[in-house]
């Protein structure tokens, strides 16, 4: 029987269960206490909820800022046009170490309300002040808020802070910019910190004459205020939230071009780096162009600016028209940077790009459904790659997405996809795997069931419909389930009625379909579905129970962890003689279909399309019957048999990441046999593949990926051919004194080998204190990590803790880039456990920084002393991490480590054996 070719596919979700873990994090559910309530002077605070009250609405904020890159303070000023809905004399709003200088209320003809100088309350606990206001603000009337206030600029990556980069010649240079999200537009200026209070912002900067400064807006006129100062006048942006708000006084240069519908895109990057910002400009114009297309909503901004900072701390921030970007995400050097390099910088741009749609025209309404941002935009870089970009291949890349995502939601630490997050902490958490990669998986299998052309027209209404207001889950099913023609949007209606949703209920094989009932099976429940399949005859009985790794069937916990969970299954299937895929909507636990004929094969979740897994039961032995949890690790082992012949690449490159990571699991328990038989077995058995790579750049994308994971895997595994390649080539590169430009896609490789001697490891120390591009640092770091000399690793460590010659950005991967090492994972958790508290405050509790590093660290190990280990260790600092919900995904994947070897390593053991006698 052919087998379709999605079946290995379907093979490798077997092994699914002994995947490595994903970098995963999670939101808490606990509420801080309001304390007594009092404010920094001793006065009882006039608001004790976290979120602000309702009855103060921000219309028009007025901004002036002035940051010092000399002293590295701030100073400035806002007038806040404010409408008041109830009586009161409290204004109560954010700020977050700020130095409040004035405060006063002026009426609609901007007069003093009071000749006092008004108090101001401080409530750090929930990052708040009231003003109080001796005449009573009236419901219904205008008023302005007017503040002075100052601050130093910010020494991490949140709130305005500095940033700094060297030039060729050595010299250190200063920048100020702004990164707001999620909650630390307060630490740059008083404002109402929160999405669902949208406003005007217009926005003035004051810098010395090398600077310039840039914001959302165009710039409209620049005024000399003496003193050597200039003063940006911005224009007045959109109604937004203060998240997206930013501002950025540096000495950048830029490459510009303009879209076929007139909008102007920048690029902006540290000057000695202008080179490197051609194939942004490029990709974004090209990006741009299409959402505009897609969404059938023209960008609203007259300009976008892309803008590489040297000092940030995720991949990127969609300010709405300035967006910042970490340097690996923007800047692409044709003779540095790989192929995945290139797919990475064009997956982050078409992320921040659908931003501008989803997430700044459309809001969610609270962080709870932050996922309506992520997972679309997510999904997004997807949809427009796929349109834009066909040679990056980007479904292989997707394939990978959704397996993160369900190696993290087969576990019960998981979430569901909108979750409660109520305080600072808990709202950095939800920027996860959850929001992200589930949030794309679960719209993409929505796309194929409601087809292409029912879920885009589905979203350009929801888009249309909230256009610069705020949405939540429900509202985008609402969307999706309605229709309208064209002439009603045009009337600036949104038709909707009860009878029209009865009406264009979709319809999904036949059925009616209640959308919303269907989704919030996905985003209120955490976790994924397996999906039994038994076949008699003609007859299919399909069920559903919950997928979870670490427990079975027979384990006492089994039945609680499995009740009350139910999905609504959008099901696809082909069989052998059928032309098209078949659909059926199981709501229920179990089913019966029935087929038109007897067939030789039925195959399930056609296509990979579905977030469900298939378990085929043995009794109905179909062409591509395997089990999907309870299969043994021998008749998996077995089944990667399949591999050998594979022509695609994705399969070959999932298979090959399951048994590295069942490699590098057992190698760092020191289990020596095992070790070298399965190392020895996989070279062998993988041989031809890596005989057949070539040391250079050509081929495709999908080759280009394979070639660098195949030949990083046999050097790492001192495969001698490979050795002595990488050697010969890393030797030419030092003579020619880095002159010598390599294979980008495998100049990573190259590196590593040349690390593991003294003099090859300090050279690459020494080109990485020189090299000006990031992309090519990242390359030097991952080898000199490599390094079997613990005292190497503890250098690189400290250097990462000092921030100087390794820039602390780059610390959280430093720190996972030793610990993946079998010589540096105890070194790699000493040392966070050593410098724990400098960690919290260079990355604060909940940001990607701090839960990358307490992954990359707790998931390497698998033993119950170790277990214990770390459970002292979190437990001792309970009142510090006690909301989050991270530890809890750290520690369950140690225990699916523990459970793993407890399970498998004979039956490994005894397999490897067989195989190699």
């Amino acid at each position: 029987v052919a087998i379709p070719k999605t079946f290995i596919m379907h093979l490798l979700l077997v092994i699914l269960l002994f995947l490595e873990s994903q970098f995963c994090v999670q939101s808490s559910d606990s509420n801080s206490p309001a304390g007594d309530n009092l404010a920094t002077n001793g006065l009882p605070f006039p608001w004790s909820k976290v979120r602000l009250p309702n009855y103060i609405v921000p219309v028009h904020y007025h901004l002036l800022i002035h940051p010092n890159l000399t002293t590295l303070k701030f100073s400035g000023s806002v007038k806040i046009e404010i409408d008041v809905k109830n009586n009161t004399n409290w204004v109560v709003l954010h700020s977050k170490n700020l130095k409040i200088f004035t405060a006063t209320v002026l009426d609609e003809h901007e007069a003093h309300l009071s000749d006092k100088v008004l108090s101001v309350l401080e409530y750090p606990a929930h990052e708040q002040i009231a003003i109080f206001s001796p005449k009573i603000l009236t419901s219904g009337e205008k008023y302005f808020l007017y503040l002075e206030f100052g601050a130093p600029l910010s020494d991490g990556f949140y709130g305005f802070y500095k940033s700094t980069y060297k030039t060729k010649a050595g010299e250190t240079r200063v920048l100020a910019s702004t990164h707001f999200e999620p909650t630390s537009a307060r630490m740059a200026l008083p404002c109402f910190d929160e999405p669902i209070f949208k406003a005007n912002y217009t926005v003035r900067i004051r810098r010395g004459p090398s600077h310039i400064a840039l914001s959302n807006m165009p710039l409209e006129q620049t005024v000399e205020i003496g003193n050597g100062l200039f003063e940006d006048h911005f224009e007045v942006s959109v109604k937004m939230s203060s998240y997206l708000l930013a501002f950025i006084v540096c000495d950048f240069r830029s490459v510009s071009g303009m879209t076929a519908t007139g909008i102007n895109i920048s690029i902006y990057a540290v000057p000695e780096k202008w080179h490197q910002t051609h194939y942004a400009l490029e990709a974004a114009l090209r990006l741009l162009e299409f959402y505009e297309q897609y969404f059938n909503i023209l960008y609203p901004l007259p300009k976008m600016d892309l803008i590489a900072i040297p000092d940030f701390q995720s991949g990127a921030m969609e300010n709405w028209g300035l967006t910042t970007y970490r340097e690996t995400s923007l800047l692409y050097d044709p003779d540095i940077s790989s192929a995945s390099d290139k797919l990475w910088v064009t997956l982050v741009i078409g992320h921040e790009l659908a931003h501008q749609w989803f997430g700044n025209l459309v809001t969610m309404e609270w962080w709870n459904d932050i996922w309506l941002n992520e997972g679309f935009a997510r999904y997004m870089e997807f949809v427009s790659l796929e349109a834009v970009y066909p040679e990056l291949k980007v479904e292989d890349h997707f394939l990978d997405t959704c397996f993160g995502a369900i190696g993290r939601d087969s576990l019960n630490s998981s979430r569901p996809i909108s979750s409660l997050a109520e305080n600072p902490t808990q709202i950095k958490e939800m920027f996860d795997t959850v929001s992200y990669d589930k949030g794309a998986c679960i719209l993409h299998m929505l796309r194929n069931f409601l087809t292409n052309e029912g879920f885009q027209s589905g979203i350009i209404r929801y888009l249309r419909r909230f256009r610069y207001s705020n949405a939540r889950n429900e509202d985008l099913w609402d969307s999706l389930i309605k229709t309208c023609s064209e002439e009603d949007f045009t009337a600036g209606e949104y038709c909707y009625s009860s009878t029209q949703a009865t009406k264009n209920a979709y319809r999904f094989a036949g059925e009616h379909i209640d959308l919303k009932k269907m989704m919030s099976t996905w985003t209120l429940q955490k976790g994924i579905p397996l999906v039994t399949v038994r076949r008699q005859g003609r007859r299919l009985y399909v069920g559903q129970e919950r997928f979870l790794k670490i427990v079975l069937p027979n384990d006492p916990s089994w039945n609680s962890l499995q009740e009350g969970y139910l999905w609504h299954i959008p099901l696809t299937y082909k069989t052998s003689h059928s032309e098209h895929e078949v659909k059926h909507l199981l709501t229920t636990k179990s089913d019966v279909l029935t087929l038109d004929e007897e067939v030789d094969w039925v195959k399930l979740n056609t296509d990979m399309n579905g977030y469900y897994i298939v378990h085929y039961d043995e009794e109905g032995k179909t062409g591509n019957s395997i089990l999907a949890r309870r299969l043994s690790l021998d008749r998996a082992l077995d089944l990667i048999g399949y591999l050998k012949s594979e022509t695609h690449n994705v399969p070959l490159l999932q298979g090959l990441g399951y048994l590295q990571s069942f490699y590098k699991l057992i190698e760092k328990r020191h289990i020596a046999d095992v070790t070298h038989n399965l190392k020895t077995y996989i070279l062998q058995y993988f041989r031809d593949v890596i005989d057949k790579q070539t040391w250079s750049d050509d081929g495709t994308v999908s080759d280009r990926r394979l070639r660098e994971e195949v030949l990083s895997l046999a050097c790492d595994f001192n495969y001698p051919p490979c050795l002595e390649k990488a050697k010969q080539l890393f030797n030419s590169w030092v003579d020619s004194n880095g002159t010598v430009s390599l294979p980008t896609d495998v100049s990573e490789t190259v590196y590593m080998v040349g690390a593991q001697d003294d003099s090859g490891w300090a050279y690459l120390l020494e080109k990485y204190g020189v090299s000006m591009c990031e992309t090519e640092k990242s390359k030097f770091l991952s080898a000199l990590a490599s390094s079997k000399d613990s005292k190497k690793l503890s250098r690189l460590l400290q250097l990462g803790m000092g921030g100087t010659v390794i820039k602390t950005q780059n610390l959280p991967s430093l720190i996972y880039m030793v610990a993946r090492n079998p010589v540096g994972h105890f070194l790699a958790w000493d040392f966070v456990k050593k410098h724990w508290n400098e960690l919290v405050e260079k990355f604060p509790l909940g940001s990607f920084g701090i839960r990358s590093i307490i992954v990359g660290t707790v998931t390497q190990f698998s033993s119950t002393e170790e277990l214990r280990e770390v459970e002292v260790f979190f437990k001792s600092i309970t009142e510090q991490v006690s909301q989050l919900r991270v530890i809890q995904v750290a520690t369950e994947n140690l225990e699916k480590n523990i459970m793993w070897l407890k399970r498998n390593l004979e039956t490994m053991r005894t397999w490897l054996q067989q195989r190699l006698n």
